[in-house]
């Protein structure tokens, strides 16, 4: 069967390839531009207003662009930034805290996790479950773990900027999971994040996201960046929280603190 062609004798774009290469085309105007509304991408591209919108829409849910709450321009991610070399600043940040783990988890003994933010989650990069005795989970690596019911989302939230923190929040108010909702309230929100941001750390004790385990993150930041979260996982019945802040928290404060995150910095 002969493919359908134009009248100068080209193969016609099938829908599928005409929507990846227009998808492209917006993501090439956003990072060209530093920051852009959906109508000016629209008239840039000669393209109709809906269809941008749902592109835009698209590669927001992907993770390669964002929204702004102040001004409604989108603008690329790190995600989208470390396509042009090569690499991710996740796999940077990664082998840079790979020894602070390995020495958390001999200290610890408790299975210690590195996640990073990726497209309204918090996402495992690297991990000491296959090496701790204690671990009941052991395919960790890749994981996404929710924002708003788990220690690590939780310290990334209130250590990062407002203004990111807004369009996460944006973003997880438009994916509205029903499990979300009750941590969405404005004031539960309110106290979490000042509570956590008071403390430096975040907890997970309640079993909201596996009852069986309770959780403390720590977060790792430079120069008001947040590169990714430090996390300490246990079960609830065999330890209590007030024994596990006393024992994690400082380890954990100073592993966070000598990673190396030049080549992450570097990369976003």
């Amino acid at each position: 069967m002969s493919k359908e062609r134009t009248r100068n004798g080209q193969p016609r774009q099938s829908e599928g390839v005409r929507a990846f290469k227009r998808g492209l085309d917006v993501l090439h105007e956003v990072n060209r531009s530093g920051g852009i509304r959906a109508g000016d991408v629209a008239r840039a591209l000669d393209l109709p207003r809906p269809t941008v919108y749902r592109l835009l829409e698209t590669l927001e849910e992907l993770g390669y662009i964002a929204r702004s709450a102040s001004d409604d321009r989108f603008r690329v991610t790190r995600r989208a930034l470390s396509l042009g070399d090569g690499y991710d600043p996740g796999v940077v940040i990664c082998q840079a805290a790979a020894p602070y783990l390995a020495d958390l988890s001999k200290k610890l003994v408790w299975p210690v996790d590195l996640s990073t933010y990726e497209n309204a989650a918090m996402v495992v990069q690297e991990t000491t479950h296959s090496r701790s005795p204690l671990s009941i989970d052991r395919g960790m690596i890749g994981k996404r773990l929710p924002m708003l019911r788990t220690s690590a989302g939780r310290a990334y939230l209130a250590a990062c900027p407002a203004r990111e923190r807004d369009l996460i929040l944006d973003h997880l108010r438009r994916i509205d999971e029903a499990d979300d909702r009750p941590f969405l309230d404005q004031g539960r929100l309110d106290r979490m994040i000042a509570e956590t941001a008071a403390r430096g750390y975040a907890i997970r004790s309640e079993g909201e996201y596996n009852p069986k385990t309770a959780s403390i993150a720590v977060p790792i930041v430079r120069d008001g960046a947040v590169f990714g979260c430090i996390s300490i996982i246990w079960i609830r019945s065999a330890l209590g929280m007030e024994e596990a802040i006393a024992t994690f928290v400082d380890p954990m404060r100073s592993a966070a603190a000598a990673i190396d995150v030049g080549g992450a910095a570097t990369a976003g």
